[in-house]
């Protein structure tokens, strides 16, 4: 049963949470290229950075991009509770819920749900906002997305090496 257990818990990490992790890595740019493509205040022309003519249409597609890796971002961060549940699961049936690495992997994987859903998701949708409404997009604010995505990438690459190395374990390094 520990196999099975730790098989679904090694799975439902590489299909819900790595689709978030590269799609609100790339969610920043792709609002950077939507905001060069339709300048506010234009008809869609764009400010020769999109290409001649290209201005309109390179947006609407930017657009869409931005759209479908905003829902990547929230479709899959709802399917990543099963993450945290089946490790659990997972850690009772090998019987180290005590252990010291499992006790850093929680923290972490709380600390990166807590970040996503406090500063990545909320600031993911007032720039979505921002673009559908062809307000002003500041590269600061895509900047500070940015980085708090790379904040949440970094502690799942911790809990990931940790899962991994489990210091002290036997079957460790």
């Amino acid at each position: 049963m520990t196999k099975f257990l730790l098989s679904l818990h090694v799975l439902a990490a590489i299909l819900a949470i790595g689709p978030v992790t590269v799609a609100a890595s790339m969610f920043p740019q792709a609002v950077r290229r939507v905001a060069v493509a339709v300048p506010v205040g234009t008809g869609g022309g764009g400010d020769g950075a999109a290409g001649a003519g290209a201005g309109a249409g390179a947006a609407q597609g930017d657009m869409s991009t931005v759209r479908l890796l905003h829902r990547i971002c929230r479709v899959y961060s709802g399917l990543g509770v099963a993450v945290p549940v089946l490790g659990f699961a997972t850690a009772a049936a090998m019987g180290v819920l005590g252990d010291a690495w499992l006790i850093a992997s929680i923290t972490l994987t709380a600390a990166a749900a807590g970040i996503l859903l406090a500063f990545v998701l909320p600031r993911q949708e007032e720039l979505l906002e921002d673009l559908t409404g062809r307000q002003p997009v500041e590269r600061a604010r895509t900047a500070r997305l940015a980085m708090f995505t790379g904040v949440f990438n970094l502690l799942w690459a911790t809990v990931t090496v940790l899962m991994i190395v489990r210091p002290g374990s036997t079957t460790g390094a």
